[in-house]
């Protein structure tokens, strides 16, 4: 029971640490430093993580994971590591990000190897950037471990590329959650291009809205469409759609967070999807024809 306090325990034990390191008598002994890595865990299936992620992991003596970590990564950390858990779950985030910097550079402080373990990549939608500036501001060593990012891993899992000769020629990473209350404004730019992905983090709760804006400012609501939830992982689920259906189809389809969304010519690539199959290149679609006539 206990252990569910266990991050805050830690934020107020550096809270103390540093109104002591205030102290003339304290302060002059100095402190030893450690070193923090901000390690991207990648999609999901534990065997995506990088080999170098994977070592640091082994050798940590503190690991800061985030709840979509994959069991089987924790069980590669030392014995005796210690694991704080500062997972956040939709509209319940038990250790505010200000108490998870807390952490980083109360344990680093304390001349600690830290593992800052998020899944994906640290810096993608994963703050990794708030963390990094935190820990620079106070002096730490920090290195960043890049992981495979949730577009990569769930649309390979899907069976469809992001990018496509003739197809999609880029590829745009964006969120359905937004600070503050705000809103996207760049609605008409997201719609604009028929020849890029989108993909929306996070957007479960959003799909309406992100339907009726896309197609309010000019995407078709025929676009297809992909819903991926749990990517990567033994429950990993898809449904194939069109824009205009997926919050009807993830409801009928009972879809759960993480779910991510993408949206563009390219879902139509996946084997299994219900959408027919884009060819690769205009030229070989024109000899295709040619052949079956």
């Amino acid at each position: 029971m206990l252990s569910m306090f266990a991050p805050w325990i830690e934020w107020l034990d550096w809270l103390r640490s540093e109104r002591d390191a205030r102290r003339p008598e304290v302060a002059s002994r100095g402190q030893p430093s450690g070193q923090v890595w901000l390690v991207g865990a990648g999609p999901g299936d534990p065997e995506l993580i990088t080999v170098k992620a994977l070592r640091l992991l082994q050798q940590a003596e503190v690991v800061i994971h985030d709840r979509l970590v994959a069991p089987a990564l924790l069980k590669e950390c030392a014995s005796d590591a210690l694991l704080i858990d500062v997972g956040k779950r939709p509209g319940h985030h038990a250790v505010p990000q200000s108490g998870i910097e807390a952490l980083l550079v109360h344990h680093a402080m304390r001349g600690k190897k830290v593992v800052r373990l998020k899944g994906g990549d640290p810096f993608i939608f994963g703050r990794g950037g708030e963390e990094l500036a935190t820990l620079k501001a106070a002096g730490i060593r920090t290195e960043v471990v890049p992981g495979i990012t949730a577009a990569a891993g769930c649309a390979a899992a899907a069976g469809f590329p992001l990018t496509q000769r003739h197809v999609a020629d880029s590829v745009c990473l964006t969120t359905a959650h937004y600070s503050d209350e705000q809103d996207h404004s760049n609605w008409a730019a997201l719609a604009a291009d028929p020849a890029r992905t989108l993909v929306f983090y996070m957007g479960l709760s959003q799909l309406a809205h992100i339907r009726e804006q896309l197609i309010a400012h000019g995407m078709s609501a025929e676009t297809p469409a992909a819903l991926i939830e749990n990517g990567t992982t033994d429950s990993h689920r898809q449904a194939f759609c069109i824009l205009n259906d997926i919050d009807q189809v993830a409801a009928r389809e009972a879809l759960r967070t993480p779910c991510l969304l993408v949206v563009g010519k390219v879902v139509a690539l996946a084997e299994n999807g219900s959408v027919k199959a884009l060819p690769q290149d205009p030229a070989q679609a024109g000899q295709t024809e040619a052949l079956s006539a």
